[in-house]
C-alpha cells in the first residue's frame, strides 16, 4: 500500500504552471476574429432611459457594431436572470436601478477603439426617486422593481411571486420559545445596533467571459465559479438544451464568490449569437466596483440575562443592502440569518432578517456569506454586555456557548462543531488568564476574542468520475473550479487515498460542461465536504471495480500492478475503468413560519479569532499586532494549504475592519480604485500570525474533512472593536475602524468638540 495522502501536505498541483506563466486564464484567451466588447454604463442611480444615441460611437473607425437591449431583445425575449429572482436584464430595459448599470455594448477588433466609442454613447434620462439606506428601504417611496419575479430555483421564494410595489425580496423568520415573557423576567436587558459597509471582493484576476459561436452550439470561456450553473441558466435564456452551450473554465485569478452565477456571461453570449463572432468582455479593476459587492448591513440586537449572566433571550433584526438586483442576496438572509443569535445557548429567540433593494450596485456572496457582519454584531455585543455586567468577556462565553447535542436556535441539534474546544484552545494561545502588558505614553494596548460560526449551504449536489487508465494512472473529472484555495490537491488527494496511489499520479481535469459531471457551485466552504465526499465514492467505485477484475481474472490484488491488470484482461496496454459517485446531503428546510428545522445544515464551520493592537491616543491609528486564528475544520486533508487558507481569510477580514469601504455620492461610487480603495498591503499586517486547528472530526465528511475557505474571516471584526475598548475604553459600533473614527470616539470620550477633529 501507498504511504497514506490524508494528512499531507502535497504541494499544489498547479504551482508549477503558475511560477512559470503556464497556467490557464481566460484574460490570456485570444481566438481568431474575436471582438472586444466594452460597456456603456449609467450615470444615474434610479432613472427612466427617454433614449440611448449610438451614432457618434457607431462613427468611430474601427467599430463592427454597438447593441442596446432592442438588440438583445431579438435573440433573447426575456433576457432577465439571477439565482433567485430573475429580475437583471442583461442590458438596461426602460430604465436603470444604479449607476454603473451596462446600457450598451460596443464591440470592435481594438478593445481601445471599443472602450472610446462606449464613451461616446449619450443617455437622455429621466430622473426618479431613489433610495440607498437598507433600513429606509423597507418603507420608502422609491421602489427599485414594480414586481418581484423568482426565479423558481428555490421554493421558499415562489410565494413572492407577482408581489408588488415592495423592496422587500424576502423576509426571513424565525421563533423559538417566548422572548416576550423572557424578558420580562430578565435581570438585565441590552440592546445595541450595528452596522457594516459595502465593500469589494477585489479578485486580481476582473470579470471576464469570451463566448464562442459554433455550427447551433455556443461554447463559454470564463472566470466563473459555477460552471454547471451557467450551462443551466444560458440555455434557459436561449431556449435551448444543456447539451448545446458547453462552458470552460481554467484557474481564477480569485474569486471569493464574486464570479458566482452569470456576470459576463449573458452578455457575451448574446453579443457571439448577433455577431455570429467569438466575442471577450474584460472588465477594468473600476467596474468591478458597479458589478458586484458585498452587502452592507444594519444590526439591532437585544439579549435578556439572568442574574447568574447566562442568556435567556435573544432578539435579532438584521437589514440587508442587496443593492439594485437580488443575486444571491435572499439565500444569505435566510441561511446565515438563522444564525444571528450566535453560537450560544439562548432558550428564547426572535429573528427577523430582510433582503431590501436599494439603488447602489448589487450585492451577493463574499467570503463568509454574511457571517463576518452577523459576527460582528453579536460578539461586539457579547464583550458590551459582559463589561457591563463586571464579567471578564471569556468568561461570559464560557457560560452561555452552545455544546455538543444542544439545540441551535431552528432546533437542530449542534454535532460536530467544536465550539468550546476553539473557545478553549483560543484562550490558551492568548494566555488569556495571564496578566498583559497594557503600553505607555500616548500608545496603548488592549486585547480581544471573538468567536463565530457558520451553517452550510443546503440542499446542494455534486457528481465526479474517476478514470483509472491502463498503465496505472488516473484522471479525476469534478466542476469544481480552483481559485487559488487549493481545491484540485485536496480532491487529488482524496482519490489517492481511496485508489492507494500517490497524490502526484492523479491529473484533476478542469471544469468543462462536456466532460466534468455537474456540480452546484465553488461556494460557502461547501466543496471539500460536497464534492468531496463525490470524490471519495467516484474513487470507491473505480476501486470496486479494480477488486472485481482482478477476482475475475484469478490475480490477488495486493500484489498485482494496475497494468498488469489491464494487461491481462485485454492483452496489451488498453482499456479503462470508471468509477463515479455523486452526494446530496440530508436536509429538512426551515418552517416558512417559525424558522424551524431538525436538520438545517450537513455541517458547520467554526472559527475563532483572537488579537492584540495597539492604539495610538494621539492619532486614533491601530495597528494589530498579534492575530491568532483557531478553527474547526474536521481533519485537515492538507496541513499547508488549511494554513494559507486561514490567513488568507483573515487577512481579508483585517481590510474589511481597518481600511474597506465604497464612498457614494448620490448612489455614485466616488472611489472606484485602488488608489482611493485601500487593501492591506504587507505593511499593514500584523507581525505575528497564528493558525491552529484544534482535534476534530466531521463524521458526515469525506475522511472527517470540512470546508475551512471562510472561517478564519469570522472573529476578526470584533476581536479588533473589543481589543479596541480594552485599549482605549471606546467602544465602535460601524465599520470600518478607522483611525478617524477611533480619534473621533476618544475626542468623544474625553469631551472634546468634534468639529475640531
Amino acid at each position: 500500500m501507498h504511504a497514506a495522502q490524508i494528512g499531507r501536505s502535497v504541494p499544489r498541483r498547479e504551482a508549477h504552471a503558475k511560477l512559470t506563466g503556464r497556467a490557464p486564464y481566460v484574460h490570456n484567451l485570444v481566438l481568431p476574429g474575436m471582438l472586444y466588447g466594452k460597456i456603456a454604463r449609467s450615470s444615474r442611480a434610479h432613472a427612466r432611459i427617454r433614449g440611448i444615441d449610438t451614432s457618434a460611437a457607431r462613427a468611430v473607425p474601427g467599430v463592427f457594431r454597438v447593441l442596446t437591449a432592442a438588440d438583445v431583445l431579438k435573440v433573447i425575449p426575456d433576457p432577465h436572470y439571477g439565482p433567485a429572482f430573475h429580475d437583471q436584464p442583461i442590458l438596461a430595459i426602460d430604465k436603470v436601478r444604479h449607476a454603473g448599470e451596462p446600457l450598451a455594448l460596443v464591440l470592435a477588433s481594438d478593445p481601445h477603439v471599443a472602450e472610446a466609442a462606449a464613451r461616446a454613447i449619450e443617455v437622455d434620462y429621466e430622473d426618479l426617486p431613489a433610495v440607498y439606506d437598507e433600513v429606509e428601504a423597507m418603507d420608502s417611496p422609491a421602489i427599485v422593481h414594480e414586481v418581484l419575479r423568482p426565479a423558481g430555483t428555490f421554493p421558499d421564494l415562489k410565494h413572492l411571486a407577482g408581489k408588488r410595489d415592495t423592496n422587500v425580496a424576502l423576509d426571513f423568520h424565525l421563533r423559538r420559545g417566548d422572548t416576550a415573557q423572557a424578558f420580562a423576567g430578565a435581570a438585565h436587558v441590552f440592546e445595541h445596533t450595528f452596522r457594516t459597509q459595502q465593500v469589494l471582493h477585489v479578485p486580481l484576476e476582473p470579470f471576464v467571459s469570451v463566448a464562442e459561436p459554433g455550427d447551433e452550439r455556443l461554447t463559454l470561456h470564463t472566470a466563473s465559479q459555477s460552471p454547471s450553473f451557467v450551462r443551466i441558466e444560458i440555455a434557459r435564456l436561449l431556449g435551448w438544451p444543456e447539451n448545446r452551450v458547453r462552458v470552460q473554465v481554467p484557474f481564477l485569478g480569485g474569486g471569493f464568490g464574486a464570479k458566482l452565477y452569470i456576470k459576463l456571461e449573458a452578455l457575451v453570449a448574446a453579443a457571439a449569437l448577433i455577431v455570429r463572432r467569438p466575442v471577450k468582455v474584460a472588465l477594468t479593476m473600476e467596474e468591478q466596483f458597479y458589478t458586484l459587492t458585498k452587502h452592507a448591513a444594519t444590526l439591532r440586537i437585544k439579549s435578556g440575562i439572568d442574574g447568574e449572566g447566562r442568556i435567556i433571550a435573544r432578539e435579532c433584526e438584521v437589514w440587508w443592502n442587496g443593492g439594485a438586483y437580488a443575486d444571491i442576496g435572499p439565500r444569505v438572509t435566510q441561511k446565515s440569518g438563522f444564525t444571528a443569535p450566535g453560537p450560544y445557548d439562548i432558550e428564547h429567540v426572535s429573528i427577523d432578517s430582510y433582503a431590501l433593494y436599494t439603488n447602489l450596485p448589487p450585492a451577493g456572496a463574499l467570503r463568509g456569506f454574511g457571517i463576518p457582519q452577523l459576527v460582528w454584531a453579536y460578539e461586539s455585543h457579547a464583550d458590551m454586555v459582559a463589561r457591563a455586567l463586571g464579567i471578564d468577556p471569556l468568561e461570559f462565553r464560557r457560560k452561555n456557548i452552545l455544546r455538543e447535542g444542544r439545540p441551535q436556535a431552528t432546533g437542530t441539534l449542534m454535532r460536530d462543531a467544536a465550539l468550546e474546544p476553539v473557545l478553549e484552545r483560543l484562550a490558551q494561545r492568548m494566555r488569556w488568564d495571564e496578566p498583559f502588558e497594557r503600553g505607555s505614553g500616548t500608545v496603548k494596548r488592549g486585547r480581544g476574542m471573538a468567536i463565530g460560526f457558520k451553517a452550510s449551504i443546503s440542499p446542494t449536489t455534486s457528481v465526479a468520475i474517476v478514470n483509472v487508465s491502463a498503465d496505472g494512472s488516473c484522471h479525476l473529472l469534478c466542476s469544481t473550479v480552483d481559485m487559488g484555495q487549493g481545491s484540485d490537491t485536496a480532491m487529488a488527494q482524496i482519490a489517492a487515498e481511496v485508489l492507494g496511489m500517490a497524490a502526484e499520479r492523479i491529473t484533476v481535469v478542469h471544469p468543462d460542461t462536456d466532460v466534468t459531471p455537474y456540480d452546484m457551485a465553488t461556494l460557502g466552504s461547501r466543496s471539500t465536504y460536497h464534492m468531496g465526499n463525490a470524490v471519495k465514492r467516484a474513487a470507491e467505485d473505480a476501486r470496486d471495480k479494480l477488486l472485481a477484475l482482478a477476482a475475475e481474472l484469478g490475480l490477488a490484488p495486493e500484489t498485482t500492478p494496475l497494468p498488469e491488470l489491464f494487461r491481462r484482461r485485454y492483452g496489451m496496454q488498453a482499456g479503462n475503468v470508471i468509477g463515479m459517485g455523486s452526494f446530496v446531503p440530508s436536509y429538512a428546510p426551515t418552517d416558512h413560519a417559525t424558522g424551524q428545522s431538525s436538520n438545517v445544515t450537513p455541517f458547520w464551520m467554526v472559527g475563532a479569532a483572537g488579537v492584540e493592537v495597539e492604539v495610538d491616543t494621539e492619532t486614533g491609528a491601530v495597528k494589530v499586532t498579534r492575530l491568532i486564528n483557531v478553527a474547526d475544520l474536521g481533519k485537515a486533508l492538507n496541513p499547508a494549504i488549511v494554513d494559507t487558507q486561514l490567513s488568507g481569510a483573515a487577512i481579508m477580514q483585517l481590510g474589511f475592519t481597518l481600511y474597506e469601504q465604497m464612498q457614494f455620492r448620490d448612489g455614485q461610487v466616488t472611489n472606484p480604485s485602488l488608489a482611493d480603495y485601500k487593501i492591506p498591503g504587507m505593511l499593514d499586517l500584523p507581525a505575528v500570525i497564528e493558525n491552529e486547528a484544534v482535534a476534530a472530526d466531521e463524521h458526515g465528511g469525506p475522511f472527517g474533512a470540512k470546508g475551512v475557505g471562510e472561517t478564519g474571516t469570522f472573529g476578526v471584526s470584533p476581536a479588533i472593536a473589543n481589543a479596541i475598548e480594552d485599549a482605549v475604553g471606546v467602544r465602535l459600533t460601524r465599520l470600518p475602524l478607522t483611525a478617524e473614527a477611533v480619534y473621533r470616539a476618544l475626542r468623544q470620550q474625553r469631551g472634546e468638540p468634534l468639529e475640531d477633529a
